[in-house]
């Protein structure tokens, strides 16, 4: 615009002066005659080559310290992260929160972890999980990690009040969302349990629960630990969730247990019905029932498969 101005040129030669002025290629065929289009290269000059300098520094430091790349794999994580559906949101990276993502990861659920802590960082990605870094108080962040596609969130940060934050927030987007949450007080239960979480648990009395009880009841524990999904390669405890097409639905359960002679059904839920306990084999199954089995995993994964109507 300078040129245009001082030195009547069009805005194509004006351009191009500016260009071969910056660049400090000076061909000379395009050149300021007039006393005020020489003031004005002057001041472009000192100023334009320090932008041009400062411009080339910043694209330098972005490739050289990898921003270019941590920008790349952030787009990349939040492409990921919004195809997830029926997914897991654990917030809070602790002791706590890692033992849970751990134990989703191994029993192969899909898992979104939300830290404020920037330090945090390299153990998540080498944890193998979406993950974001912020804070799970934020409603933005909380939509970023698809609350309303998850099917359950863990509150797991050390602080009472913002796991209540949390959970009213959660809540307020989703009310099917499973909310478990971590509570360090009585106090912080009870509120839990009044934001609309759908288990508040202290990891302090759960942990004083299992070690009694592996005191008083050793082997009790010891089939626990055994049945636990990814534990062991041969048996575990599984929910399978009868479809209404698939075939198993009109079978009793004493049918389903002769086909599959290693697996046990231990529990039985039917719509909002408490969870039945050793269900009597005559039972016929219907539509949406809910079986806890036990068993041999390649039993497991049949009966599952033939549950969904997939056999």
């Amino acid at each position: 615009m300078g040129y245009v101005v001082f030195e009547d040129l069009s805005p194509g030669d004006a351009a191009y002066l500016t260009v071969m002025t910056l660049t400090t290629v000076g061909y000379g065929d395009v050149v300021p005659h007039t006393a005020g289009g020489r003031v004005f290269t002057m001041v472009m000059v000192l100023t334009g080559l320090g932008i041009v300098f400062y411009l080339a520094s910043v694209a330098a430091e972005i490739v050289l310290e990898g921003h270019l790349r941590d920008l790349f794999g952030r787009n990349a994580m939040q492409r990921r992260i919004s195809e997830l559906r029926h997914h897991v949101i654990v917030c809070g990276y602790g002791r706590f929160g890692r033992v849970v993502t751990d134990e989703l990861r191994r029993s192969g659920a899909d898992v979104v972890v939300i830290d404020a802590d920037p330090a945090l960082e390299d153990a998540i990605k080498a944890a193998g999980v979406a993950y974001l870094i912020g804070s799970a108080l934020s409603d933005d962040v909380l939509e970023l990690a698809g609350i309303r596609h998850a099917k359950a969130i863990v509150i797991a940060t050390p602080s009472d009040p913002d796991n209540v934050f949390i959970t009213l927030s959660a809540r307020e987007k989703s009310q099917t969302i499973r909310i478990h949450a971590r509570g360090e007080s009585e106090a912080g239960l009870r509120r839990l349990e009044l934001a609309g979480a759908s288990q508040a648990l202290s990891a302090y009395y759960s942990g004083g629960l299992r070690m009694a009880a592996s005191i008083l009841r050793p082997s009790v524990v010891d089939f626990l630990e055994l049945s636990l999904p990814g534990h062991h390669e041969d048996v575990a405890l599984e929910e399978i969730r009868i479809a209404g097409g698939s075939r198993l639905a009109g079978c009793t359960i004493a049918q389903v247990e002769q086909e599959w002679p290693r697996l046990r059904v231990v529990g039985l839920r039917r719509g909002s019905e408490r969870l039945r306990v050793v269900p009597e084999p005559p039972t016929v199954l219907a539509g949406d029932d809910l079986l806890v089995v036990i068993g041999e995993g390649d039993g497991l994964r049949q009966l599952a498969q033939a549950a969904s109507g997939r056999a």
